[in-house]
């Protein structure tokens, strides 16, 4: 099976009973953050310390 369904499976599975639909949402989008995140670091796609506060800087002006 495919990486994300396997760990949106999982994740579910490790839901208490009763959770929201919006519990459930909320989950899922955070593991398929980082599963993006694992495939960026895997290929290369990293920051510096010093270029995510740079852009930080930026934004907040």
């Amino acid at each position: 099976m495919d990486l994300l369904k396997d760990a949106t499976i999982a994740t579910i599975r490790r839901l208490p009973d009763g959770c929201s639909l919006e519990d459930i949402m909320s989950e899922i989008n955070f593991v398929a953050q980082v599963l993006e995140g694992l495939e960026h670091a895997e290929s290369g796609k990293l920051l510096t310390t010093e270029e995510l506060l740079s852009r930080v800087e930026q934004w907040a002006k």
